[in-house]
């Protein structure tokens, strides 16, 4: 019993420090080489085979299939990607997962605690950020292969069970057995890594001849083509409640790996005599795990292969599983692009939240242009619509701030990504404000129409004037946003003179006018509040500008890319 238990701890406790030091080295990567990941939102839309590069680069950082999909998933919900794009990013996906059953097949049993104990010395005594994040990949891959070299030990014991040999013979002569074993195995961990690193070292303990593998390579194969469908769970799981096109690039990812595990089912002695052929020779326990990281390659390597050419048909297929058109219905008062699954990516998140600060930007200019409206025809009912846009405005911007916080409080961010984070919550909290303004101005223009009473076509002149000023230096704010254009943002600070001295300046007219008899004193209050939302909104788009035009400074505004200017629409319609 005592010996039991030390195999099922001394397993789980390997798989956690396993599972432990992946995530880190996974986040460690994320921050060294955030930039560099940038760029690959722009290799996304070229043609399938740079989506295929990009999915197995992105997963290869990631060190997860199932977060690229994921990430996948909320960018197809957010409309910044179509369906036979996504697909292609899954392809690549699939390959770049197979990165870290190659690195476990090398032998660095020996060199594990000084990877450890290096990693440990850059991180702590490292000044600089990349620096630190660099010891951080460094640790945690010595503390991947802690955990790796603490599985295989306490297997030892198993192999010479008879009760597990004999468990094992049924699975090698049954294949079925043997995915389904592995697809339950990767539905409880939610790893295939995770799984295909325990079958590696599980694969190297010797059979009762000491010479080889327990299970061998023909008993491996099938539960490493369950492990390959049971990663595409976590997809399925990401897309409930998502859009239809997201739920059918989940439904791809199981596709794709149900239809390859199927079709590999059926030549497993052939593709293991192929993977023994193409892989280091020698004793079976000493190769095996290389041969099982090679299998693991090929048939993801051969399956996007096959399917590649085929994408049309996998959109064919998922559309047919998952039938419907996309409603195109907007939540008003829901973020259009964030996605909460994505935090833990924190270049493709601040991706996305930069889009959102750019729809909200596109929003409270419509909002100002409606408050314009009802200023000038004083509808009650216009009043009401504006004061709803606003309240909408506001649940996104509470959302966003929620959604940030959360990035924020999760440690995982570079200095600069929270510096850059931070400006953007500035930037919707000062969007917030403009929509609060307008919301104020048409109430006060609705109800003075409600009551009869007008305004001097001067006075209202003036107001649509200025009003109209603040969606023209909106529209030059999303221009800097979109285009990361430095001069946009600056036309918008030139008008700062001008912006500031509004208030003032149109008092001074107002009470011109009383001296002629003009206007009504009983408007000066009103016309007063108005005033004061306008030089608000004003002093808003000032400092707006004065943030983007930093950050383009400091090259955080992602210039357009490809895949930006393709949205540029779609964005725009919403």
């Amino acid at each position: 019993m005592k010996e039991t238990m030390e195999v099922v701890f001394g397993l789980l406790g390997g798989l956690a420090v396993f599972i432990y030091g992946m995530n880190l080295m996974s986040e460690g990567l994320q921050k060294a080489a955030g930039e560099r990941m940038k760029k690959v939102l722009a290799i996304l839309t070229k043609n399938p085979v740079m989506g295929v590069l990009a999915g197995a680069l992105v997963t290869a950082v990631l060190q997860s299939s199932s977060a690229t999909t994921v990430m996948v998933i909320g960018f197809v919900s957010a409309g910044l990607m179509q369906l036979p794009q996504a697909i292609s990013v899954i392809l690549g996906a699939n390959i770049g997962t197979t990165m870290t059953a190659q690195l476990i097949a090398f032998k660095i049993d020996d060199l594990v605690w000084p990877i450890v104990f290096i990693g440990f010395l850059l991180q702590f005594f490292g000044k600089k950020e990349f620096i630190k994040n660099l010891g951080q990949t460094v640790f945690a891959f010595g503390l991947l292969f802690v955990g790796i070299i603490t599985m295989g030990n306490v297997m030892k014991p198993l192999a010479s069970s008879p009760v597990f040999t004999e468990l094992m013979g049924k699975v090698s002569d049954i294949p079925i057995l043997g995915v389904l074993l592995g697809t339950v195995m990767t539905l409880v961990v939610q790893s295939s890594s995770a799984t295909i690193a325990v079958l590696q070292n599980f694969a190297m303990q010797a059979g009762p001849d000491g010479v080889t593998s327990i299970i061998g390579l023909t008993g491996a194969i099938p539960i490493l083509l369950g492990d390959n469908i049971g990663t595409t769970i976590t997809a399925l799981l990401a897309s409930v409640g998502q859009s239809k096109n997201a739920k059918r690039t989940a439904v791809a990812h199981s596709v794709f790996n149900i239809t390859g595990s199927f079709v590999f089912l059926w030549i497993i002695p052939w593709f293991a005599k192929f993977i023994q052929w193409i892989s280091p020779k020698g004793n079976e326990v000493e190769v095996i795990s290389r041969q099982i990281a090679n299998a693991h390659t090929t048939f993801n390597l051969v399956n996007t292969l096959i399917w590649l050419p085929l994408i049309w048909l996998m959109v064919k297929i998922v559309m047919k599983l998952v039938p419907g058109e996309e409603s195109g219905e907007l939540v008003p008062n829901r973020p259009s692009y964030i996605d909460t699954n994505l935090v833990g990516q924190p270049v493709f998140a601040i991706h996305l939240i930069r889009k959102e600060v750019i729809h909200m930007t596109k929003t409270v200019s419509r909002i100002v242009e409606k408050a314009g409206d009802v200023f000038l025809n004083r509808s009650p009912e216009a009043a009401k619509e504006v004061e709803q846009d606003a309240q909408n405005l506001a649940g996104v911007h509470e959302e966003c701030v929620r959604y940030m916080s959360v990035l924020m409080s999760a440690g995982i961010l570079t200095e600069e990504q929270a510096r850059q984070t931070a400006a953007y919550l500035y930037l919707m909290n000062e969007t917030e404000r403009i929509g609060d303004c307008s919301a104020e101005i048409a109430e006060i223009a609705g109800r003075s129409g409600k009551k009869g009473c007008r305004f001097s076509k001067e006075a209202i002149k003036e107001i649509e004037d200025s009003l109209k000023a603040v969606v023209q230096m909106l529209g030059e704010i999303g221009d800097a946003l979109y285009e990361g254009d430095e001069q946009a943002a600056q036309c918008v600070l030139d008008k700062r003179g001008e912006a500031f001295n509004v208030q003032g300046r149109l008092m001074k007219n107002h009470f011109e006018r009383l001296k002629k008899g003009k206007c009504s004193p009983e408007f000066t209050a009103a016309f007063s509040t108005v005033l004061q939302g306008l030089d608000r909104m004003n002093h808003n788009c000032i400092s707006i500008a004065e943030v983007i035009r930093e950050e383009i400074h400091l090259k955080n505004i992602i210039q357009l890319d490809e895949e930006d200017r393709s949205m540029k629409l779609a964005a725009t319609a919403k």
